[in-house]
């Protein structure tokens, strides 16, 4: 399988940036994951959209948009969970 190229919209890296600095590197690892296996065990589709998708870390959510006929995923915010969806 391809693996797939990782892009972070800019507002996703500030709040990866305004994250605890514990929870970062972890955060960091399961997005640069992605790039081999972009659908891991425990991800989720959200609901009214074809290609976003969420990952749990902790927390924390990881939403990112996989654009299969380019190759790359599109990671769109991280935030905690009881702000992820806003």
């Amino acid at each position: 399988m391809a693996s797939y190229r990782i892009e972070i919209k800019a507002s996703a890296s500030k709040e990866l940036s305004k994250l605890p600095q514990q929870m970062i590197p972890g955060i960091v690892a399961v997005i640069e994951k992605l790039a081999e296996d972009p659908y891991p065990q425990g991800v989720k589709k959200l609901k009214g959209f074809d290609q976003i998708y969420r990952i749990r870390v902790g927390e924390y959510r990881v939403v990112y948009n996989i654009l299969k006929s380019r190759l790359i995923i599109e990671i769109i915010r991280v935030r905690h969970r009881k702000d992820a969806y806003r």
